[in-house]
């Protein structure tokens, strides 16, 4: 029973959700199957913890036969399979049983399991969401040399953490968040010179206030605040001593700690830069060492079981090297299963090498078969290029297409779907994709692939294909084999012996004649000497269907100085295949420091789609800078686990969450905590969503607080780190402030009281159904962008707020304090929804309603910078359905937009979606507010113009880096992101191909195209506010 898939749909309402098909006394029908071979049907209690129903089957089981064969209660645990289909052991017996949702009312009664590996297994499959068993079962030797390979360094990282200090402990698990870069405004934020902070002492009422000195670092703080509290309780000759405590910042797990001066830390910049006071509270060391201790036995308990003993590697066969063969490279395409085509189709198969997107050869193509299901050719493929000249990531690629007259009838057109996919006219006829499948021409361990082997074939396509080939998709085939088409192909064998890739000669020199060892050394000084960033263009000029130009390359990536990290990250786009290219680019990775790591990770989790084998450097690298930071960890992890259903990286994916789990054993409760609150989120969002059809809002929001207040809801979302950030501590659930939004799928708007003294509540957004990623992609640049201004010396107040996709189009984002839209503001100033956008006035109104005196200047400045910011901002990224419901500002003045539906110049117009430049922004009420409400400050709406193109002309200047990292996100399959073309828009929104003056000019165009425009936009955001008053 153990193998049952769950059906795709997961949210009709399973039976766990409350109020769903449950007695009116709230019990589920349960089945449960005893050691014994008995079965029992019992009703229990919906949320029931499992060790009370343990109690109720016991005294039930009195009553049945066999029931003397049963050892003593405590022997036994319950099993099952969880709604992700893993194999569940239910090991922890206070949990309810609506938590654990078992994904059908069946308990087994199994014996308790006493061996901590296979419990930690079991952990670790629930946590992942894909059972550990399936690995086993693929029985795939890379598979199984990874794992083994993955688990030494997991055991490596635990074996070390042992004794540890509480210090060190500390620094491991919550390393404290540096802000390297000061900006030059800060000194005008501070108090003559110094800093304000303030320090409470934990476990009681005291708290002080002290100036400093921003360079003063943490210990001569505790330092000064233990005096000052000493002093006051008239204990001056006590001796403590200052490295006993250490600072955390006031209800978050966040510490300011070690060697740097107090302004460098995030939190303490942050506020001086809000202008809100530090709250910080001196910690006791045996508090952090508790916390400590707790962490230690979980990490004992995972070292205590047996370690994993590697067989011992078999004596190496004896092996031919591929550059001794000279013969032509060929395959034996054998017969096809299942090629779906309709019968007056002519069917053929295409084959090609490539090398990244460089075809090697020409592409070669088999005979031409009438339309059928299956067929066998047993036909040679040869290709022209020498085995010797394969390059060891050439990859061969087939494509599977039906050659028809021109579509006559309705009938066939529905057949093939045509417009879907793009089609080939050719001499009358039509070329149509029927599948398409990629494998690589070495094995993972560098042998030439020999033998038989059945591809089965993926049958979606990409926008752009290559000669009806889909080079850049994946080389994993079909896990799905039942429908898929499948084409059976035989490797051609060139020798009795095993022919293998011989690993770099570390000195390729020797091997090259004089004349090349000439032009490489002049180029290599060169290039090297004077553009060692010219390294990417030098790669895409090289012939990688030649073993000299090969040989050449490696010699010359041993002497290449290192790039910086953000010049490196091009060299893991899909065009650099080759495995020494892509080690030095993380070579070159290394240097990075965990805070520009984490800004740069949702690339490197989708460049891994790009590596064909597993055991790869990218892989390595991450993992073991995750299980160094649990910043980083916590990172990866979602970035990994909400995309792990994709049937092509499932595999990939899931072995490194099994890696990261077992190398951060004590992460795995925090982890664990956040997906049993999402799971409970998504109960709760798909229960609203299927009442929100019969009954009110008021009644609608009545249910969802209801809900909430039940202990099995109450519990599963209080007490967790947020996914967005782990230093926020999301405690305790503030009931009667949380919502559902209005939009179609019924985003969750849950509230948490703030443990700081005075801070205000914090507020996520769970959304169930929408894709969250492109939004995460728009707020990652956005934080780029922020980061380079601030490089540059300016601060322009960027709000981008967290926002993490979770799972299949799930997801949470960060709730911003103390902010409404700019429709609301106008609406709540008049009553009248035609006369709200009309209103110039209401923006500032509002803003001096929070802001009397010098602060409304410092409101106006925000504000004048954010909007400078967002401004430029949208402009590049051609962020499209402009309107007052999505641009919000908070009461301190800093504008910021919110909703990343369409970038790139997609907009949405009457008739669907259509892609144009998205024109520079501004409407006149903005205009109003940067000039203080007086219609002629020339003066201060001159600031805001040269606010603007000083932005614009530092992101050009960085144009490359955000071409990249767009480049890097192909994989990622986001609508409105497939191809190369896309980024297109980047290069001339960034006008990367003028020089400074020409772009600056055209920048200058279009700032005033805006201001002549600032009217209509207004009318049109009028007509907006308007409609949405009429719909509500």
């Amino acid at each position: 029973m153990y193998s049952i898939m769950p059906p795709a749909v997961t949210d009709s309402l399973d039976i766990w959700a409350v109020d769903s098909q449950i007695g009116a006394d709230g019990s589920v029908s349960v089945d449960f199957l005893l050691p014994t071979g008995i079965y029992i049907n019992l009703d229990v209690p919906r949320d029931a913890t499992i060790s009370q129903i343990k109690q109720l089957l016991w005294k039930q089981a009195h009553s049945y036969p066999l029931f003397h064969l049963l050892m003593e209660i405590d022997s036994y645990m319950f099993s099952c399979v969880n709604q992700t289909a893993v194999h569940e052991e239910l090991e922890d017996e206070t949990r309810r049983l609506c938590d654990v949702r078992p994904f059908l009312p069946v308990l087994k009664l199994v014996t308790r399991n006493c061996d901590p590996g296979e419990k930690l297994d079991s952990k670790i499959g629930v946590l992942i969401g894909k059972g550990l068993h399936e690995f086993d079962a693929l029985q795939d030797p890379e598979v199984n040399d990874f794992r083994a390979k993955m688990r030494r360094i997991s055991e490596e990282k635990i074996q070390s953490l042992v004794g540890l200090s509480w210090m060190d402990w500390l620094k491991h698990t919550y390393p404290p968040e540096q802000e390297p870069v000061i900006p030059e405004s800060f000194q005008d934020k501070l108090y003559s010179g110094n800093l304000v902070v303030a320090v409470h002492f934990d476990n009681c009422q005291d708290v002080f206030s002290f100036q400093v000195s921003p360079n003063m670092n943490p210990i001569k703080l505790n330092e000064l605040a233990i005096r000052k509290r000493l002093t006051i309780h008239g204990k001056e000759d006590e001796e403590v001593d200052p490295a006993d405590y250490v600072l955390q910042v006031s209800g978050r797990l966040e510490y300011v700690f070690g060697d740097h001066p107090l302004i460098q830390f995030q939190y303490i910049r942050n506020c001086v830069m809000n202008r809100t006071l530090p709250q910080l509270t001196l910690v006791e060391c045996c508090t952090i060492k508790k916390m400590c201790e707790q962490e230690m036995i979980a990490i004992e308990a995972a070292i205590n079981r047996k370690s994993s003993n590697l067989p011992l590697p078999l004596p190496p066969k004896k092996t031919r090297s591929v550059w001794d063969i000279s013969n032509p490279f060929k395959i034996i395409l054998l017969k096809g299963n299942k090629l779906n085509t309709e019968e007056n189709a002519k069917v053929h198969v295409r084959a090609g090498l490539f090398h990244g997107t460089e075809l090697l050869c020409k592409t070669t193509v088999s005979t031409e078969i009438s339309g059928r299901s299956d067929h066998v050719w047993n036909e040679v493929l040869e290709f022209e290029i020498n085995v010797c000249d394969l390059p060891r990531m050439a990859r061969l690629c087939f494509a599977v297409y039906a050659v028809m007259d021109k579509m006559k009838t309705k009938k066939s057109t529905k057949a093939m779907n045509p417009s879907k996919y793009q089609t080939i006219r050719k001499a009358g006829k039509v070329h149509y994709p029927v599948a398409w499948v990629n494998t690589m021409v070495f094995d993972y361990k560098g042998h030439l692939k020999n033998g038989e082997l059945v591809l089965h074939s993926w049958s979606s396509f990409p926008d752009e294909l290559e000669e009806m080939l889909n080079p850049m998709g994946t080389v994993q085939t079909n896990p799905y084999t039942e429908n898929a088409t499948a084409l059976h192909i035989r490797f051609q064998e060139y020798s009795k012996q095993p022919i293998n890739y011989p690993p770099l000669i570390r000195d390729p020199l020797s091997q090259l004649c004089e004349n090349e060892m000439d032009l490489i050394w002049t180029l290599r000084y060169d290039c090297r000497e004077n553009f060692p960033q010219s390294l990417p263009k030098l790669l895409l000029s090289l012939k990688w269907n030649k073993l000299e130009d090969v040989a050449q390359l490696q010699a010359l990536l041993q002497i290449w100085p290192k790039l910086l990290p953000r010049e490196a990250l091009e060299l893991l786009d899909f065009n650099y295949p080759d495995q020494y290219v892509r080690e030095y680019a993380v070579g070159c990775l290394r240097q990075m420091s965990d805070e520009e790591l984490s800004q740069y990770l949702l690339q490197l989790v989708q460049v891994l789609k790009y590596e064909p084998f597993l055991d790869c450097a990218l892989s390595r690298f991450l993992l073991e800078r995750a299980l160094g930071n649990r910043r980083i960890g916590q990172m990866l992890f979602w970035h990994l686990r909400s995309e792990v259903h994709i049937p092509a990286v499932s595999v990939q994916f899931g072995l490194i969450l099994e890696a990261y789990c077992r190398g951060s054993v004590a992460h795995m409760k925090v982890l664990a905590k956040q997906v049993e609150a999402l799971n409970k989120m998504k109960t709760l969002n798909s229960l609203i969503k299927l009442n929100a059809m019969k009954q009110s809002k008021a009644k609608g929001k009545d249910a969802m607080h209801t809900c909430l207040k039940q202990n099995a809801y109450r519990e599963a979302l209080s007490d967790l780190q947020s996914p967005l950030n782990p230093s926020v501590i999301l405690s305790e659930l503030h009931v009667e402030k949380c919502r559902y939004m209005d939009s179609k799928m019924k985003p969750l708007w849950i509230v948490y009281n703030n443990k700081m003294f005075g801070g205000d509540l914090v507020g996520i957004i769970f959304k169930n159904g929408d894709d969250l990623r492109q939004d995460m992609l728009t707020l990652q640049i956005l934080r780029l962008m922020d980061v380079l201004w601030k490089e540059a010396g300016l601060d322009l107040r960027i709000l981008p707020y967290g926002c993490l996709a979770t799972g299949d189009h799930s997801g949470l984002i960060e709730a911003v304090s103390s902010s409404e839209t700019i429709a609301d503001i106008q609406l709540n100033s008049s009553n009248v929804a035609a006369a709200a956008a009309f209103n110039k006035d209401a923006l500032l109104n509002w803003l001096k309603e929070y802001n009397l005196g010098e602060d409304l200047d410092r409101a106006i400045e925000e504000f004048t910078l954010s909007c400078a910011g967002y401004c430029v901002a949208t402009y590049v990224l051609g962020i499209g359905d402009r309107h007052s419901d999505n641009i919000m500002v908070r009461k301190n003045g800093q504008l910021f937009h919110i909703d990343f539906g369409h970038i790139l110049g997609n907009f949405k117009s009457k008739f669907g979606i259509k892609r144009e430049r998205v024109p520079f922004i501004l409407t006149y009420d903005f205009i109003h507010v940067i000039q203080q409400g007086k219609t002629g400050n020339t003066e201060k709406f001159g600031r805001f113009r040269q606010y603007c193109e000083e932005a614009y002309l530092i992101l050009r200047k960085h144009g490359n880096l955000f071409i990249t990292l767009f480049a890097l996100m192909l994989t990622a399959g986001l609508p409105e992101l497939t191809s190369v073309k896309d980024i297109q828009y980047l290069k001339d929104s960034l006008a990367l191909g003028k020089s400074e003056e020409e772009a600056l000019k055209q920048f200058k165009q279009k700032f005033d195209e805006a201001l002549r425009e600032s009217w209509t936009t207004k009318v049109n955001w009028m007509a907006h506010t308007v409609r949405k008053d009429y719909r509500s």
